[in-house]
């Protein structure tokens, strides 16, 4: 194994997989470091949860190679499985149990010793802050809660590596910066985590990302990395009309994409000075036109409008194809 792979918590080398005629997975690559946050990003039904599966070994994948902490993937599944921790994005504890009740089955499935898991438990709920809830039952706690009993449970064994299925998709804006600020203490300590999300904010608090659309991935890097390799100029215009001035945009020279933010819209291309010159052309004395720094959202937009366009133009192809062979 070389250093460099050794550095690394997830190698994936075109990891792929059909459902029948499906390729819900189109051969993508991933390269996990250690103690990282690693945010996995893409709209729902884009893989993301089909990759973690096989990542974890619940899932054969239908091609590729898989290395995960030096394991090879799904051949030493069942070995790998006792260093991971794994947490879904629906709460999959028990609602009728109470808080310490739900660790302590953990413990017990994990075959963690009985005194090994009073300390444990001890420890977790101190550091989640159940102190004054042990006893209180899981159902009867709101989705913040919740999905930190989740994460406590998850990592009961000290994990090596936890994966986190869109874990805050339905709880409160406070409760997820403070399941944040608990994966950044798993981080320092030495877990590596990757975590799938949709939301902007958590993506750009990640160490590294990956972009993933209708199975391929499209970008990897930190969030500065993902933004320059789209070699975006984004525009931002202000003012009235804008809807009108969106729909006359579309498809004139430099515009790429143009998509409403607020108050504003937001025009990306990749030829600077062709877009610069077209909006200033199209734009009315009463809308104010300004550069503006290209955002990670503007770049994932932009991204899922260039994928959709290329599945367009395949599905295009095929259909043309069938017809030339009838």
């Amino acid at each position: 194994m070389s250093a460099d792979t050794h550095d690394l918590a997830i190698r994936a080398r075109g990891l792929t997989k059909r459902f029948g005629q499906l390729v819900a997975v189109n051969h993508v690559d991933l390269s996990v470091p250690r103690a990282h946050v690693y945010g996995f990003l893409g709209p729902n039904g884009s893989g993301k949860t089909t990759t973690i599966r096989m990542l974890c070994g619940l899932l054969t994948p239908t091609e590729g190679d898989v290395e995960v902490l030096g394991l090879r993937i799904p051949e030493q599944a069942e070995e790998l499985r006792r260093r991971i921790g794994y947490m879904t994005q629906k709460f999959s504890l028990f609602e009728d149990l109470t808080v310490r009740e739900n660790l302590e089955f953990l413990a017990a499935v994990q075959d963690i010793p009985h005194a090994q898991a009073a300390r444990r438990i001890d420890e977790l709920v101190e550091q989640y802050h159940f102190a004054d809830r042990q006893k209180q039952l899981a159902g009867t706690m709101s989705g913040g809660q919740k999905q930190r009993l989740a994460l406590a449970g998850a990592v009961i064994q000290k994990p090596e590596l936890l994966f986190l299925d869109e874990p805050t998709s339905a709880v409160d804006p406070e409760s997820r910066r403070d399941f944040w600020e608990k994966l950044f203490d798993l981080a320092d300590a030495g877990t590596t985590i990757l975590v799938s999300t949709h939301y902007m904010d958590e993506a750009e608090r990640c160490h590294k990302l990956a972009y993933i659309a209708y199975g391929k991935l499209l970008a990897q890097g930190t969030a500065d990395e993902v933004v320059a390799s789209q070699h975006l100029s984004t525009w931002s215009i202000e003012g009235g009309n804008l809807a009108e001035l969106s729909a006359r945009l579309q498809g004139k020279p430099g515009v790429d994409q143009t998509v409403a933010f607020g108050t504003a819209l937001h025009v990306t291309g990749r030829d600077a000075q062709q877009l610069e010159q077209t909006l200033k052309q199209a734009a009315t004395a009463d809308q104010h036109v300004t550069e503006t720094q290209t955002s990670l959202e503007d770049v994932f937009i932009h991204m899922m409008g260039g994928a959709q366009d290329n599945m367009a133009a395949a599905a295009s192809g095929k259909t043309a194809k069938r017809k030339e062979g009838t």
